[in-house]
C-alpha cells in the first residue's frame, strides 16, 4: 500500500471499489478478521480463496489507487460537510447491520443518530394528488408521533413523506441512489438542505455517481433495511417501490400498502401487495397496533407547538379545506357528495380528496348507501 490508512479511510476505499458488491466485500470482511485494511494488503491469490472472489476482483484490490482516487475523495468530503459511516460507529442505523448485504459504509450529510423507529413510506414518482396528500399526511403523523420517516427522495409520493416529517418538526432520513453531492431530482434542492438541517441524508455511493438501474435497487434494500416497516402509498406493478417492498419481507419488516382506485394504474401495486399478503393501510393506527410500541417502547412524540392542546398530535390537526367539511356534520349531519358541495361551493373531485383523507385519519366513515357521517 502506498501508505498508512485507518480503518474509516480503508472501508471508503472498499466501498468504492468498481464491480464488487457488498455481499462479497462483507464476506471478504468476516473471512480476513474484520479489518478492512487486511483485506487491502492481502496478496490477490489468498483473496481468491474466499469463495466468490475471482482474479477480476482480487485484482482490483491489490491496484485499488489505480481506480479510486482517496485523497480526491476526502477533499470533497471535507467541502462537502460529509462523514463515513461504518457498521462500527455508532450513528450507523442498527436495523441495518441486521440485513445479509449492509453496506460496509455510508456516506452521510446531518447529524441525526436513528435513535428512534424508522418508518419508510414509497411510492410511485408519478403519483396522483390524493396520493400526494396521504403520503404527506402519513408522514406528518408518523413524525409528529416520534419516528423517523424514511424515503428516497424523489418525485412525488418520497418528497411528500419528506415533507409531511419536516412540517411538523419531525425527523427525516433520506437514502440516495447516487453520489450524495448530487441532487436528483434537481427542484428538491431547498428540500435536500433542510433534511440535511433536521435529518439526515445517506448514499452508499461515492462522489459524482450517477444513478442507474443497479443503484436504485441497491438503494431500496437500505430504505427497507434502516426501517421497522415500509408503507407503499402508489406504485404501478413495476414501480420500484414493489422491489423496495420485496426487499422488505426478505428483512423480515412489515409492508404495508394503502388501497386506491381500481381504475387507476398507480394503484395497482398497492392492490397486488395486499393480495399477496401485506396489511392494509388504513391509517396510523395499524401501524401502532401492529408494532405494538407500548410501555415504553413507543417514541417520545413530539412536544405540542404554541396554541395547541397538550398531547395534540398531527392525527388530531385538521387544514382549514378538512375543517371546513368536518363543519358540515355538525349535529350528527349524514350527507351525501352534492350536500357537501352545496354547502362548501367546492368541486366535488377536490372534496372526494378531502373525505378520503378524513376517512383514513377514521375521523368520517362513508355509509352503506354512499352518504357521509362524522365519527364520534
Amino acid at each position: 500500500m502506498p501508505r498508512e490508512l485507518t480503518e474509516t479511510q480503508a472501508f471508503l476505499v472498499l466501498n468504492a471499489l468498481p464491480n464488487i458488491g457488498p455481499i462479497s466485500l462483507n464476506r471478504l470482511l468476516v473471512e480476513l478478521g474484520g479489518d478492512p485494511r487486511t483485506v487491502l494488503t492481502t496478496p490477490p491469490r489468498q483473496l481468491e480463496r474466499v469463495k466468490g472472489i475471482g482474479p477480476a476482483i482480487s485484482g482490483t484490490i491489490a491496484n485499488w489507487p489505480e481506480h479510486f482516487d482517496l485523497d480526491r475523495e476526502l477533499e470533497r468530503m471535507a467541502r462537502a460537510h460529509t462523514d463515513f459511516i461504518t457498521p462500527r460507529d455508532n450513528g450507523y442505523p442498527r436495523l441495518l447491520r441486521e440485513i445479509p448485504d449492509p453496506p460496509i459504509g455510508l456516506y452521510r450529510k446531518g447529524r441525526y443518530a436513528f435513535d428512534r423507529p424508522g418508518i419508510a413510506i414509497v411510492g410511485s414518482r408519478r403519483t396522483t394528488l390524493y396520493g400526494q396528500s396521504v403520503a404527506k399526511k402519513l408522514g406528518a403523523e408518523l413524525g409528529q408521533l416520534g419516528f423517523c420517516v424514511v424515503s428516497g427522495l424523489a418525485r412525488g409520493i418520497d418528497t411528500a413523506a419528506h415533507e409531511g416529517a419536516l412540517s411538523v418538526g419531525g425527523k427525516t432520513a433520506a437514502v440516495l441512489g447516487c453520489g450524495i453531492d448530487i441532487v436528483y431530482p434537481p427542484e428538491n434542492l431547498e428540500l435536500y438542505r433542510r433534511i440535511e438541517t433536521e435529518g439526515v441524508i445517506l448514499s452508499e455511493f461515492p462522489f459524482g455517481r450517477r444513478a442507474d438501474r443497479q443503484s436504485f435497487p441497491m438503494r431500496n434494500r437500505v430504505v427497507a433495511g434502516i426501517c421497522e416497516a415500509v408503507v407503499v402509498v402508489e406504485s404501478d406493478i413495476n414501480g420500484g417501490s414493489m422491489i423496495t417492498a420485496r426487499f422488505a419481507g426478505e428483512q423480515g419488516r412489515l409492508i404495508y400498502a394503502v388501497p386506491g382506485r381500481i381504475d387507476q394504474a398507480t394503484s395497482h401495486g398497492c392492490h397486488q401487495l395486499i393480495r399477496d399478503g401485506a396489511t392494509l393501510l388504513t391509517g396510523v393506527d395499524d401501524i401502532l397496533s401492529e408494532l405494538n410500541y407500548l410501555d415504553g417502547l413507543r417514541p417520545a412524540p413530539i412536544p405540542a407547538k404554541d396554541g395547541e392542546a397538550p398531547g395534540a398530535t398531527a392525527a388530531g390537526t385538521l387544514t382549514a379545506d378538512e375543517a371546513e367539511v368536518m363543519r358540515c356534520f355538525a349535529g350528527g349531519a349524514i350527507l351525501n357528495l352534492d350536500a357537501i358541495a352545496a354547502q362548501t361551493g367546492r368541486a366535488a373531485s377536490e372534496l372526494s380528496a378531502t373525505l378520503m383523507l378524513l376517512e383514513l385519519r377514521r375521523l368520517v366513515a362513508k355509509r352503506a348507501d354512499g352518504a357521509f357521517e362524522a365519527r364520534t
